[in-house]
């Protein structure tokens, strides 16, 4: 990409995915900047569409059971044609082309219940696809979300440490008004508690109920979602493990644990663990394959898919490294 961020940028960044909701005064004052250097500097990267703070939902609100990992190998020359056509489907979380084990990989979940025989079934059928390799998601050991750009003092990160709380007890169910706050966050995961109750029509207080409701009980995680590229992970990588059952539990704990973790899966599959790592060169990589895995027990084999080129993340659409809806 042509887009830079200097450093200013990157450590903005990196408060953002401490706290994502953090007000502009708390991020001022660990950034020891003023309020109006970030209201500027953040309004900056969301109109170039760069950067954007949105609400990561649970797997229970985006669809009905766990997402799939596919692998797809495509007729010559008909990889972005594929990869165009999959992200096109509103069941697709995930969509890139790849170098190594396929040449092309997403992940996708069912909208809706008895729909994973129709999903799965349409992939093979798009022109170009030579092939399919899908496996089951089981567990998400570590989400998106969780990563973090390593450019704050532990201070600055104890400074931003998100207000929490035990998740109330109350039922998991959701009524209209927290179907509503949930597309809010979603859409805009910094919305202010006094939008939410202008958009509702509700009291600040009821809206400021439903929104911590909905964020203690995890069903959305606010999270910063900008492109690993432009924070100077220039290569991703997608790397699915073979594992002994009794080793399954830690190397996956082990591999979430990793610097360049960004999604780590449990899967039913001829894999047992697929991580989804950045990184900001080749040896770094290559560490992670002949070191990092050597320490661990139980990896009888892996194959690695380099991506190329992301078109979908998280459900939102990519050109050029932009964010699209």
């Amino acid at each position: 990409m042509s887009v830079s961020l200097d450093a200013e940028d990157l450590d903005l960044v990196a408060a953002l995915q401490v706290s994502p909701r953090a007000p502009l005064s708390r991020l001022a004052e660990v950034l020891g900047w003023s309020s109006s250097t970030v209201s500027r500097r953040l309004a900056r990267l969301e109109s170039a569409r760069l950067l954007r703070v949105i609400g990561q939902l649970d797997w229970s609100i985006t669809g009905h059971g766990n997402p799939w990992h596919v692998w797809v190998e495509t007729a010559p020359g008909e990889a972005d044609k594929v990869a165009h056509a999959l992200s096109d489907l509103p069941q697709t979380q995930f969509v890139a082309t790849t170098a190594g084990r396929a040449d092309v990989f997403c992940t996708m979940q069912a909208l809706r219940q008895g729909g994973v025989h129709d999903l799965l079934g349409r992939v093979p059928a798009i022109d170009g696809v030579r092939a399919t390799h899908t496996e089951l998601v089981l567990r998400g050991v570590t989400k998106a979300d969780s990563w973090r750009l390593p450019r704050l003092s532990d201070e600055q990160v104890a400074a931003l440490g998100q207000d929490g709380g035990p998740a109330p007890d109350e039922p998991t169910e959701l009524d209209d008004d927290l179907w509503a706050t949930l597309r809010l966050l979603r859409r805009n995961g910094r919305i202010a508690t006094a939008q939410v109750a202008r958009e509702l029509g509700v009291g600040q207080s009821t809206a400021y109920r439903m929104v911590q409701s909905l964020l203690r009980r995890g069903l959305v995680r606010p999270r910063v979602e900008i492109e690993p590229s432009l924070l100077g992970y220039t290569l991703e990588a997608i790397v699915a493990l073979t594992v002994t059952p009794a080793s399954v539990k830690q190397v996956s704990e082990a591999l979430a644990g990793h610097p360049s973790a960004r999604y780590v899966t449990i899967v039913a599959g001829t894999s047992s663990v697929v991580h989804h790592g950045v990184f900001q060169h080749e040896d770094a990589l290559a560490e992670l394959l002949t070191e990092d895995l050597a320490d661990l027990p139980g990896i009888a084999s892996f194959d690695v898919s380099v991506v190329r080129e992301v078109r979908k993340r998280y459900w939102l659409g990519r050109a050029d490294g932009r964010l699209g809806d």
